[in-house]
């Protein structure tokens, strides 16, 4: 269901596109200024009742990418792609991996898992992420949850404790249904869109599409989040956006809708990119890709790569994108016309970089949807089978030109949930079997949900076994389904965290419920007697060593070294999640460990550090990696953005 687009209050980025139509003329689909709004249907929709300042209307055109399709780029090319050095340090030629076999799954995975509840989330878990060694900060989007704020108004963000399984009602300010978030270098978490007002389930919530709010964890209990709409906003509305953090600590906002609506169109598409601290100009950057990927363009996945280069998926395409010179490079179009982001969207990580492949870049997608998405949504059905599709590609030169590698899983997913596990396996756990995300645009739906035949059973994938033999079962279900806005998150001890579902328009008790339950997945190292380490830095500077103190199982053959990103979880999409090898030497019981090479391979912010001995996992403790510093801050960027935009009331 979609808000009123009378609701929303800036329209500066349609007004400042249909400006540089009309200057430029009618030009090919490829060219960033053929935005071709129909400027009486806009009308017709009341997207000009509200308007930004007159201020924003100037003679700047977005600036235009420069298009490089991969495959029209020499050989030589090709390589010396691959040769950017990221902090100065010039990337090794990468090899593709040499799967013999199947590898037995580890030690870790030598017993049952195990579902347990844990508490309720207060609101609904549409968005989580971990913030420190016991709490979870959950966003929720603005309606009458029963837990209430400092205000006595209902809430729509908590915080969860993890030892506790109790809730903290959080206190803001605009509706941050849809929101996408990451991390910034400095320790700082970011949520980034959200929805207009949307009075009849919430008539607190300002305005969220443009909305930035930022949450520092703190041990006092006190912390919360700030919002300053007037001084703290981005450059244009967004509903469904994702972020990615950066080389430099920073975040780069991608994409998303400037109006309400079960899938995006080109009226309401907002196909740019914008920095968090303001870059550049300050203003959006246009992307010929993210216009090309509609309509199922929302929430599209981004992971930065060793080289400093970001891969970015949408629809049904692909691309690498250097954001420092804002040049596309397309890749192969995802096989067998599977859609990977919402609606249809699939699980999806960066595979681990490790010392064995060399810190080689590899992608992986698994479910989705076939169905035609850009029809009328009345079209479509609850009951249409979701993919069993997973595709995977290694993103260096030998790679793309091999393009995707696909296999099936033991059933169909969509909605599914990707979370990278402390051996480097994928666990693949929510969703449904059939239909697609979203609520109420569908035929054959239960309650209002636009999926049935939950996907209780979670799976797990080695990326490191041979194709077709990579996907384990044996899990039991889980107690709820877990459908549209469920997620998940990895947390210290090594459980998995699962939370949400609520495929309706506000709090329901309908099926499929507004599900506040939380429930807990323990694998079976949960009971092993697993190695502790003592002594990690605060702060992990990079290419520096560091000695641990460690208490290893008896026999010990072999330790490892990770640091984790564990992301930002919406929507099946988990913003920034990764997991990097590092080098290290066991002498007894130090082990020293040295921080990554380079920025590319994990850039600056909080990492959680994990051993293993043998394949069996110790808990993860919170650091920074990097100093801990604000990304790069221009002002003139803010005074631009300032400028030309407009903020909430």
């Amino acid at each position: 269901m979609a808000p009123s687009a009378r609701s929303l209050t800036l329209v500066a980025l349609s007004l400042l596109s249909l400006k540089a139509t009309a200057a430029a003329g009618s030009l090919g689909a490829s060219t960033p200024s053929s935005l071709n709004f129909d400027l009486a249907a806009l009308e017709n929709e009341g997207l000009f009742e509200y308007t930004a300042s007159d201020a924003f209307l100037d003679d700047t055109d977005l600036p235009t990418p420069e298009p490089a399709d991969w495959e029209l780029l020499s050989a030589d090319e090709q390589g010396h792609l691959f040769e950017r050095s990221v902090d100065g340090q010039l990337a090794k030629a990468w090899h593709a991996h040499s799967l013999h076999g199947k590898r037995a799954l580890g030690k870790m995975w030598s017993g049952k898992s195990m579902f347990a509840t844990a508490g309720v989330t207060g609101v609904g878990a549409m968005q989580i992420t971990l913030v420190d060694d016991d709490h979870i900060l959950i966003y929720d989007k603005a309606e009458n949850n029963a837990l209430k704020d400092a205000s006595g108004a209902s809430a729509w963000a908590s915080l969860y404790s993890i030892s506790a399984k109790k809730v903290r009602a959080l206190n803001v300010k605009t509706n941050s249904f849809c929101a996408g978030g990451g991390w910034i270098g400095n320790g700082t978490l970011v949520s980034v869109g959200g929805n207009p007002q949307q009075t009849y389930i919430n008539d607190k919530a300002q305005d969220g599409l443009a909305a930035i709010r930022l949450f520092t964890p703190c041990t006092n209990s006190k912390c919360d989040v700030y919002e300053n709409p007037s001084r703290i906003r981005m450059t244009s509305p967004r509903w469904y956006p994702s972020t990615v953090r950066l080389t430099d600590g920073s975040l780069m906002i991608a994409g998303g809708m400037i109006a309400g609506g079960y899938n995006n169109q080109e009226s309401t598409d907002n196909p740019t990119f914008e920095f968090f601290p303001p870059q550049g100009t300050g203003l959006p950057i246009y992307s010929t890709f993210l216009h090309d990927a509609l309509n199922s363009n929302l929430f599209p996945v981004m992971y930065t790569l060793p080289n400093g280069y970001l891969f970015i998926a949408a629809n049904r395409i692909a691309m690498l994108y250097d954001w420092k010179k804002n040049i596309e490079r397309r890749v192969k179009d995802f096989p067998n016309g599977v859609t990977i982001t919402y609606p249809a969207s699939s699980a999806s990580v960066l595979l681990p970089l490790t010392i064995s492949n060399n810190f080689e870049p590899e992608v992986l997608f698994c479910g989705g949807s076939t169905a035609n998405l850009d029809i009328n949504p009345s079209q479509l059905s609850a009951k249409a089978p979701a993919s069993k599709q997973c595709s995977r590609m290694v993103l260096n030169a030998a790679g793309l030109r091999k393009g995707w590698q696909t296999e099936n899983m033991p059933f169909a997913r969509v909605m599914g949930d990707a979370i990278l596990m402390l051996d480097g396996t994928v666990l693949i756990i929510n969703g449904a079997q059939t239909g697609v995300a979203g609520y109420g645009n569908v035929k054959d739906e239960v309650g209002a949900s636009n999926a049935r035949s939950p996907a209780k059973e979670p799976i797990l994938y080695d990326p490191t076994a041979a194709n077709g033999k990579r996907f384990s079962r044996g899990f039991p279900n889980a107690s709820y389904e877990r459908l549209y806005h469920s997620t998940a998150t990895l947390i210290p001890d090594g459980r998995i965290a699962i939370m949400g579902s609520n495929p309706n328009d506000g709090v329901s008790t309908k099926t499929y419920r507004t599900r506040y339950n939380v429930e807990m997945l323990s694998p079976p190292y949960m009971s092993m007697t697993r190695p502790t380490f003592s002594g990690q830095p605060a702060n992990m500077l990079y290419k520096k060593s560091y000695t641990l103190s460690v208490n290893l199982p008896s026999g010990t053959k072999k330790v490892q070294a990770f640091i984790m990103d564990l992301g930002y979880s919406t929507h099946g999409v988990h913003m920034s999640q990764r997991m990097v090898e590092l080098a290290c030497t066991l002498k007894g019981k130090k082990l020293t460990v040295t921080g990554p090479k380079t920025s590319g391979l994990f850039p600056p912010g909080p990492a959680w550090l994990h051993i293993l001995a043998d394949g069996v996992p110790s808990k993860s403790t919170k650091l920074m990696v990097g100093p801990g510093s604000s990304p790069p801050v221009s002002q003139s960027a803010i005074k631009n953005m300032l400028k030309n935009t407009k903020g909430s009331n």
